[in-house]
């Protein structure tokens, strides 16, 4: 027969795993909620349909390979800004693999929809978003669904949320006042931002950087999705929602979170290597080598299952 003492123990246990699983289903609300609210602030529409590359728009609940174009842009006073950093990736699920491939800024290329040929970068400054877009395409012949601006002033501000990053520097120079050695460093949001801006003490100059700028995202990525930044999750989402704008929408995000997160965690870095500069004008730009951009391009297509 059971005492008095077993019985309130056994009142009191159901008790405190009630209020357990009360704290735990308020934290999730919590976190949703927040996320809810600074995805709603990140999503951005764009005056553009679905590629002219593509005859239908893609299906992410179908699990069909997609497009993303990354902009990092550094936007300075009275500058509408110029997109520094061009990544695309392309993800196919079924395959369960994403690849990656940076783009040199310089790389001198038609300017879609401003009728000139110039830097890549400067189709940003020309036609925002959208004209970054219509170059990329024209440039890799690969239709561009979907599109990520990132604020690079405000980057620091994503690395200080996650609580810091660690990086293996591929060797030591000196940046807006700051040492950086060769091997593992350690860094903050304005270290970080340093980082992946130096660019003339880099003896591979603007691919030396956009390694770096690889790195700092995928260290990011990696710290972000961590355990210990799930206490943080409030200052990672406030720091997106006001650094990030993308045309992904809440329920697309949740998509590639829930179905997709395996082809975006296996990634594969393709290269541009074989270019040349060129000086025309007393402007020095990036002329493509023309059969590693078909080689690249062809590749692109075959992880998008185009012909």
């Amino acid at each position: 027969m059971e005492s008095s003492e077993q019985k309130r123990k056994k009142r009191k246990w159901p008790w405190i795993i009630g209020v357990f699983l009360v704290m735990i289903i308020g934290y999730m609300w919590s976190v949703y909620s927040n996320l809810s609210t600074n995805i709603h602030e990140m999503h951005e529409e764009i005056d553009r349909g679905k590629s002219d590359l593509r005859e239908e728009q893609v299906d992410l609940n179908k699990k069909e390979p997609f497009s993303i174009l990354l902009l990092g842009v550094d936007q300075r006073e009275n500058d509408k800004g110029r997109s520094d950093t061009i990544i695309v990736l392309t993800v196919n699920p079924e395959m369960e693999s994403t690849k990656m491939v940076s783009i040199p800024r310089d790389t001198y290329t038609k300017i879609v929809g401003h009728g000139t040929t110039d830097k890549l970068n400067h189709a940003y400054a020309f036609g925002g978003i959208e004209m970054s877009m219509a170059s990329v395409e024209n440039l890799l012949g690969i239709p561009i669904d979907y599109v990520t601006e990132v604020n690079m002033e405000g980057f620091q501000d994503i690395v200080d949320a996650v609580g810091g990053i660690t990086v293996k520097s591929p060797l030591a120079f000196k940046e807006e006042g700051y040492s950086f050695p060769k091997g593992k460093v350690k860094l903050d949001g304005e270290k970080a931002l340093a980082y992946v801006r130096m660019r003339k003490e880099d003896p591979n100059g603007d691919f030396g950087r956009q390694e770096r700028q690889k790195q700092v995202v995928q260290a990011i990525l990696d710290k972000g999705i961590s355990v210990s930044s799930l206490w943080k999750y409030k200052d990672i989402f406030n720091a997106l929602g006001n650094n990030i704008s993308t045309n992904l929408t809440f329920n697309e995000m949740m998509e590639l979170q829930k179905n997709q997160k395996s082809a975006i965690g296996s990634i594969e870095q393709l290269y541009f290597k074989d270019g040349q500069g060129q000086t025309m004008n007393s402007i020095w730009y990036y002329i493509m080598n023309k059969e590693e951009l078909s080689d690249i391009s062809a590749a692109l297509k075959t992880h998008l299952n185009l012909k």
